[in-house]
């Protein structure tokens, strides 16, 4: 029998062999390279990454929103060095503590905030929970398959999730497969009509998808028999890929109303902005309406490993109408990562995040609004926590969306050459919205006064770069 092909240590004893290797071996079907030549990163601790020549770079994105309480935090990290001594393993038909503590905390806030009784259901990655709501949605609703999303909106890229996702180059190469959305416009003030105030915008978008259901004509809706082609609406409270956008505090409220009289779930993607990324455990709390589902991902085990789930009415998920096998993942809530969750709620229960992070976001958002004051690029701040936004535009208007400004912004901070105090340093940015052109920012909540005047003082510094340019 041929003996397996061995990796020969010092064979990648650089960046650049490494880069060759992946060149040649790597998949690029699943990862994303913003620069070239690909960055690589060799250590990571607290806000910052380091690279293999020690550089350090602050970092304003934490994973997608996926390490809000930064990296190697010595809890989580303890938590996972005690499951990993207990019960690392156990197979999905089995139970385990961790499984069943992690969804009573979740069940039982919700059922105090929203004053509902539910359910909770794990899988592994923000896409399968999707995919895991929509045969919630499909089989509560008689299998209708028709969904409701934003535009922006973004929900994974597997087959299910990249239907209701709006970008289209998402699904180009691979069709659909069983579900579709209608994508109904999100209320993005600062591109939107002139003369309104948010509010009076946000009571605006909620007329014009109220409209749809005037008339049978109108394709949507059927008065005879009083029954919608659609079975949900899959809303993100702030979109996240869509640029951090934040709604008129009033639109949520007027949107519910409307689904609630035609008989739609809302289905509330908390994947980005769930766990105190905005000041609050789920967003949508913000906005004082009581969500049917909630999905939730990333954050939940401060990215040490992967685990998700939603959280739905008990009418949607009871044991009756939603049974045994409806769903399945080896690894839906393997006690790696049920036991790293179990303990980030309890810190979260613990600590007082939303002081804090709304305390940390306004110091953020206060000094964003101090560079837009000096930077022409800079067309839009905004932001709810610590999930901020600043939009770049072109300079003879602050309005034209800038990509080509923003890509230099990315590219710079890269560099690892930005001074402060005489030392240097990195930048990790993220780039996201309609047009690529907006800087998304999600630092670690954990974020020390010192570090978030370096941020302020390194954005300057790069916006001051791509202004030249």
């Amino acid at each position: 029998m041929d003996k397996p092909i061995h990796w020969t240590e010092g064979e990648a004893s650089s960046d650049a062999s490494l880069l060759a290797l992946e060149a040649q071996y790597c998949s690029h079907g699943d990862t994303v390279h913003y620069t070239n030549p690909a960055k690589i990163f060799t250590g990571c601790e607290g806000s910052f990454m380091y690279d293999s020549a020690g550089r350090e770079f602050l970092d304003l994105q934490m994973w997608y929103s996926a390490v809000n309480f930064g990296y190697k935090n010595e809890r989580l990290a303890n938590a996972v060095r005690r499951q990993l001594d207990t019960l690392p393993q156990v197979a999905s038909q089995y139970l385990h503590r961790e499984k069943i503590e992690l969804a009573t905390i979740i069940a039982r806030d919700a059922e105090h905030k929203f004053g509902k009784k539910g359910r909770v259901h794990f899988n592994v990655g923000g896409a399968q929970a999707i995919e895991d709501s929509l045969k919630l949605v499909r089989n509560f609703k008689k299998g209708k398959s028709l969904m409701f999303a934003f535009e922006g909106g973004y929900h994974g890229r597997t087959l299910g999730a990249s239907a209701i996702t709006s970008s289209y180059r998402y699904r180009r190469r691979f069709g659909h497969f069983g579900e579709r959305a209608q994508f109904i416009p999100f209320p993005y003030h600062f591109r939107g009509p002139k003369g309104m105030t948010k509010e009076e915008y946000g009571e605006h978008c909620v007329a014009q998808f109220a409209r749809l259901f005037e008339t049978e004509y109108y394709g949507v809706w059927d008065p005879k028999v009083g029954e919608a082609e659609y079975a949900a609406f899959y809303v993100e409270p702030l979109q996240g890929t869509g640029g951090y956008v934040l709604p008129p505090m009033n639109f949520f409220k007027g949107l519910k109303k409307v689904l609630d009289e035609r008989g739609i779930l809302m289905v509330v993607d908390e994947i980005q902005m769930g766990f105190y990324r905005t000041g609050k455990l789920w967003s949508i709390e913000h906005f004082g309406v009581t969500p049917d589902v909630i999905v939730f991902g990333k954050a939940i085990t401060n990215g040490l490993n992967p685990l998700s789930g939603l959280w739905a009415r008990e009418e949607l998920i009871n044991p009756q109408i939603f049974p045994v096998g409806s769903t399945h993942s080896t690894f839906n809530a393997n006690p790696m990562g049920t036991g790293v969750a179990l303990e980030a709620m309890k810190m979260m229960q613990e600590t007082d995040y939303e002081a804090m992070v709304m305390e940390k976001g306004a110091f953020l958002l206060n000094g964003l609004k101090d560079l837009q004051k000096r930077h022409k690029i800079i067309g839009d701040v905004d932001g709810l926590g610590m999930a901020l936004r600043m939009e770049i535009c072109e300079p003879h208007d602050s309005f034209t969306p800038s990509k080509r400004l923003t890509d230099i912004m990315v590219d710079e901070s890269m560099k690892g050459d930005l001074v402060v105090d005489g030392r240097k340093y990195g930048l990790v940015l993220d780039i996201g919205g309609y047009y690529k052109n907006v800087v998304t920012l999600a630092p670690n909540l954990h974020m020390t006064k010192p570090e978030m005047e370096l941020a302020l003082k390194l954005l300057d510094q790069v916006l001051q770069r791509a202004a030249k340019a």
